[in-house]
């Protein structure tokens, strides 16, 4: 009867703590969480991602070392954005990050170290803040 009396007050201070915790969570648009928010696009218009590659004898092979996006909208600018080259798989062969600049419709990302180019099979951009 004890220990029975003992699992149940554990079980409820136990409860009370995760629930406590996840009541405390304070969701925004520009913030993530332990729960579901829609979180709105600073623009309405697609991004365009863009590579060229260039022969490196140290890979050997070709290389990417920077990503051209365009289409930026001015209420995407001073935001942070990180730019993933995908592999097999959807596997990151790497992953450059920054802020969007203050004006211009472009913005260019460099990868260190570069990239094989023949592994890259897609380009992931995520724009947040």
């Amino acid at each position: 009867m004890k220990r029975a009396l003992i699992g149940g007050i554990l079980g409820l201070v136990t409860f009370g703590s995760v629930y406590g915790l996840a009541a405390s969570l304070n969701l925004a648009t520009d913030s993530l969480g332990a729960a579901e928010t829609t979180v709105a696009a600073c623009q309405a218009g697609q991004l365009t991602a863009t590579y060229t590659s260039s022969y490196s004898s140290t890979l050997p092979g070709y290389q990417v070392g920077t990503v051209t996006v365009t289409g930026l909208a001015s209420t995407c600018y001073s935001k942070a954005y990180k730019i993933t080259l995908f592999g097999a798989g959807n596997t990151s062969l790497g992953e450059a990050t920054g802020t969007t600049p203050a004006s211009g419709t472009s913005f260019a990302a460099t990868f260190s170290p570069t990239v094989s180019a023949a592994s890259v099979t897609g380009v992931g951009v995520v724009v947040s803040g």
